[in-house]
C-alpha cells in the first residue's frame, strides 16, 4: 500500500518539477498515470502481480510519469528501478536530460547509470597489447590487417584511456571504429575478467561498479534479455529486487524472439571445430597440470565425434540441395496450397523452411547427437578455461602467455554455446499444445571472402510470451510496460498475447489519451483513388496525384511501403514537376532531417520521401511538419521464415493469419505513422491516406477507428 507520506513525496516532487519547467501545464492524464503506476507497483490492485501496461499517447509525458510513479516507491522500499528502452535516442534523453532534471529538482536522492553490454567497452589489456610493438605477447593478431589509420586510432584510444579523457565505451569515441578493429579489443566475458589483476581497471568493470551503486539503471531491451537468460541478477539487479520500466514496449516481442534464436553455418562450424581440438591441446600445455590432461583428451574425442555427425548433416543437405533450393523455388504445399511455405529467392540466398517446423527423421537424429556432443565439448572447454585462469592466479602461467589463449578459448566458448543452442532447438520435440519452432535452411553462395558454398541452419521460436512470463513477469518485483502504440484495433489483446500476459492474471491495463485537440488541429483526408496498391497502375496514379497533396503544406513527409516505388515516384516528380525532394537513402537520416529543418526555418518548402523506418521515432514538431501523406497502408508481407511459420501455425489452428496477425500489426504501424504529425499541443496539419482500402474493405473502418479522433474527410 502507498503510505500517506509516500503520496505526499510524489505530489511535492511533481509540484516542484512543474515550478522548474518552462511552459509547464499540469495534465490530468499525467497525474492519473503517476497514480496508477505507483498504486500498481505498491500492490494495491494485486499483491502478487504488480504489472501495468499503459498506452500513453503523444504529449502525455510518460517518462516523467513512470519516473515519479516508480522511483520514490523504490527508494522507500530499497528496490532498484531498471528502465529498458529500444532506442539509443531515448536512452540518451533519459540519462542526459530527464533523470538529471528529476534528481536536481524533485527532492529525491538517487543515483542513476547507463548500463551497456560488455561488448560496448574496450578491454584495457587488449588495447595495450594492440599498441605495444615490443610486447613479448606476440600472439596478438588481427583478423584483417590494420590500416595506418586504424593504428593511429588505436594509439589515440590508448592515450585517451590512460589520461582519462575517454571512459572506454565505443559510443563516446569521437569517430566510428571499424568492426574488424573493435572486435579485437572489445571486452568479452571469457578473457576480460575482474578476477585477473591485469583487468581490474578495465572500463567495463569500472562501469559495473557504478551500476551496482546506482538506484536507477537505464538499459536496452537486448541487455535486459541477456541478463534474464543468465537467470537474472548476473548483469543487472535481481528481478525480485527490481521494478522494471519497459519503455517502447511494442519492440519487446521481436527483440525477445531475436534473442532466443540461433544459427550456424555448416562448413564454417566444421572449420572452427577442427581448430578447437588444437586449442584444447595448447591450453593443456600452458596449464602444465595433471588436471588439464583429462578434459583436453575428452574435448579432443568429443570434437572428433561432433565433426563426424556434423559432416553427416552437411552431406545430407548437399545431397538434397536440388530438392530444397533449386527444383522447388516456387514450392507450394500440395495439401494446403499455402504459397507462403517452402522456398523463395532472397537477394543472393535461397531459403527453405521446414513446414510446421518438422525436420526429416534422419536430420533430427543427428541433431540429437550433435546436441549431446556439443554440450559435452562445452563442458570440457569450460574446465580447461577455468584451469588456465587458476594457473594464472597461482603464478604457474604468466599472464602475457595466457592472455591470447584465454581470448581464443573465449571466442570458441561463445561459438560452442551458439552451436549447442542451435542443435538443442533442432533436437527438441515440439509440444502439441504450443507453437512449434521455426526451422529453416539458407544456401549461401560463394563470395570473395569464401570461395565455398555453405548452408546456414537457423531456428527461432514463433511465440515468446512463455519466455517473458517465466523469466520476467513471474520473477520481478513489479513492471510497467508503456508505449504510444500498444493497442491494436483498440484492444490490448494482440500485445498481451505477444508478451505472455493474460486478461485475468491480475495485471492492470490503462489507455491514457493524448491531450492534443485532434478534432481542431488535424484533418485526416482519405484520397479518392482509382486503383488499389496491388494494381500495376497504382504507381502511375501516385505520380499523377501526389503533387496536388504535397501543395497542402510547406513541410511534407511522404511515406511509402517500398524503396522501389518511392524511388520511381521521386524521380518522376523531380523530372516532371521539378520538385526538390529529399529521398531516404540518398543521404543519412540525420543529414536529411537537419537539411529539412534548415529549409523550414528559412520559410522554404521542404519535402521528405521515406519508408516505414521514417514512421517511427521521427520528431518534427511545429512548422517542421504540417503535411503527412501515407501512400499505402503499412501491411507487411510475411517474407521471413519466422513470419511464415507464425502464419502457418495460425492457419493450422483454424484461424485467419491476415485478420489475426496482419491487420493488428498494420493498425499499430498506422497509428505510429500518423503520430508523426502532431508532436506538441499547438501543432496543426493534414494527414492524407492514398489507399482506397480504408474506405472499401471491412477492416478499413477498424483501422480508421483505431486512430486518434482526427476530423475525417472522404474525397468523392
Amino acid at each position: 500500500m502507498l503510505t500517506d507520506k509516500l503520496k505526499q513525496i510524489i505530489r511535492q516532487s511533481y509540484k516542484v518539477i512543474g515550478e522548474n519547467l518552462s511552459n509547464f501545464n499540469p495534465r490530468k492524464q499525467q497525474t492519473f498515470l503517476i497514480a496508477e503506476i505507483a498504486k500498481t507497483l505498491a500492490g494495491e490492485y494485486n499483491k502478487d502481480r504488480k504489472i501495468i501496461t499503459v498506452e500513453a499517447g503523444t504529449g502525455t509525458g510518460k517518462s516523467l510519469a513512470y519516473s515519479l510513479g516508480a522511483i520514490p516507491l523504490a527508494l522507500a522500499r530499497d528496490k532498484k528501478v531498471c528502465i529498458s528502452t529500444a532506442t539509443v535516442a531515448l536512452q540518451e534523453q533519459l540519462v542526459d536530460k530527464d533523470l538529471p532534471f528529476l534528481k536536481k529538482h524533485a527532492g529525491l536522492k538517487f543515483d542513476f547509470a547507463l548500463a551497456k553490454g560488455r561488448q560496448r567497452y574496450v578491454c584495457r589489456q587488449k588495447l595495450a597489447q594492440a599498441v605495444t610493438s615490443d610486447s613479448p605477447q606476440a600472439g596478438f593478431t588481427f583478423a584483417e590487417k590494420p590500416k595506418d589509420s586504424d593504428i593511429r586510432t588505436l594509439n589515440s584510444m590508448h592515450k585517451a584511456l590512460i589520461d582519462g579523457s575517454w571512459h572506454g565505451d565505443i559510443d563516446s569515441w569521437k569517430s566510428p571504429v571499424p568492426h574488424h578493429i573493435w572486435s579485437q579489443i572489445q571486452s568479452d566475458k571469457h578473457s576480460c575478467l575482474k578476477t585477473l589483476a591485469d583487468h581490474h581497471h578495465c572500463p567495463f568493470h569500472k562501469a559495473r561498479e557504478t551500476m551496482e551503486q546506482a538506484h536507477v539503471l537505464v538499459v536496452n531491451h537486448s541487455l535486459l534479455l541477456a541478463d534474464l537468460e543468465l537467470g537474472g541478477g548476473r548483469i543487472l539487479s535481481a528481478p525480485d529486487e527490481t521494478f522494471y520500466i519497459i519503455d517502447e514496449a511494442h519492440h519487446l516481442p521481436k527483440v525477445t524472439r531475436d534473442h532466443s534464436s540461433a544459427s550456424i553455418t555448416l562448413r564454417g562450424a566444421i572449420d572452427w571445430l577442427t581448430k578447437l581440438r588444437e586449442t584444447g591441446d595448447k591450453m593443456a600445455k600452458l596449464i602444465k597440470s595433471q588436471r588439464a590432461i583429462s578434459p583436453a583428451l575428452k574435448l579432443s574425442d568429443d570434437c572428433q565425434d561432433l565433426l563426424i555427425e556434423m559432416q553427416k548433416v552437411l552431406t545430407f543437405v548437399d545431397n538434397n540441395a536440388s530438392v530444397y533450393f533449386l527444383e522447388n523455388k516456387t514450392h507450394q504445399n500440395k495439401n494446403t496450397g499455402n504459397k507462403s511455405k517452402g522456398n523463395f529467392k532472397q537477394k543472393d540466398e535461397q531459403i527453405y523452411r521446414f513446414d510446421n517446423g518438422i525436420i526429416p527423421k534422419t536430420l533430427k537424429s543427428w541433431a540429437e547427437d550433435c546436441n549431446e556432443l556439443s554440450k559435452k565439448s562445452l563442458s570440457q572447454l569450460n574446465k580447461l578455461y577455468s584451469a588456465l585462469i587458476e594457473a594464472v592466479k597461482d603464478g604457474d602461467c604468466q599472464m602475457y602467455l595466457a592472455e591470447p589463449m584465454l581470448s581464443e578459448a573465449g571466442f570458441m566458448l561463445q561459438r560452442l554455446e551458439n552451436l549447442q543452442a542451435l542443435w538443442h532447438m533442432y533436437a527438441k520435440t515440439d509440444s502439441d499444445k504450443a507453437a512449434p519452432m521455426a526451422r529453416w535452411l539458407e544456401m549461401q553462395e560463394p563470395t570473395k571472402s569464401s570461395a565455398r558454398q555453405d548452408y546456414l541452419l537457423c531456428a527461432s521460436p514463433i511465440e515468446v510470451g512463455f519466455t517473458l512470463e517465466d523469466k520476467l513477469w513471474s520473477q520481478c518485483e513489479g513492471a510497467v510496460l508503456c508505449s504510444a502504440t500498444l493497442l491494436a484495433l483498440n484492444s490490448f489483446d494482440h500485445f498481451r498475447f505477444q508478451v505472455g500476459l493474460k486478461n485475468n492474471d491480475g495485471s492492470q491495463y490503462q489507455q491514457v489519451t493524448s491531450p492534443f485537440d485532434y478534432q481542431n488541429n488535424a484533418q485526416l483526408v482519405v484520397a479518392k483513388m482509382t486503383n488499389e496498391p496491388s494494381a500495376i497502375q497504382f504507381t502511375d496514379e501516385l505520380i499523377e496525384k501526389l503533387p496536388k497533396y504535397i501543395e497542402q503544406g510547406s513541410a511534407s513527409l511522404v511515406l511509402f511501403s517500398s524503396y522501389w516505388q518511392m524511388e520511381k515516384v521521386a524521380q518522376a516528380l523531380k523530372d516532371k514537376h521539378k520538385l526538390d525532394i529529399a529521398v531516404q537513402g540518398e543521404h543519412s537520416r540525420q543529414h536529411i532531417i537537419e537539411s529539412h529543418k534548415k529549409r523550414c526555418d528559412n520559410n522554404k518548402e521542404s519535402i521528405i520521401f521515406g519508408t516505414q523506418s521514417f514512421s517511427e521515432g521521427l520528431d518534427l514538431p511545429g512548422n517542421y511538419l504540417n503535411n503527412l501523406i501515407i501512400t499505402k497502408l503499412p501491411f507487411s508481407v510475411p517474407t521471413s521464415p519466422v513470419e511464415q511459420a507464425q502464419a502457418e501455425y495460425v492457419t493450422a489452428k483454424g484461424g485467419n493469419p491476415f485478420m489475426t496477425l496482419s491487420v493488428p500489426d498494420t493498425s499499430k504501424k498506422l497509428v505510429q505513422a500518423c503520430g508523426r504529425l502532431l508532436r506538441n499541443e499547438m501543432d496543426e496539419g493534414v494527414i492524407t491516406l492514398m489507399d482506397k482500402r480504408v474506405a472499401t474493405k471491412r477492416y478499413g473502418k477498424q483501422l480508421l477507428d483505431s486512430l486518434p479522433p482526427f476530423k475525417r474527410v472522404f474525397e468523392r
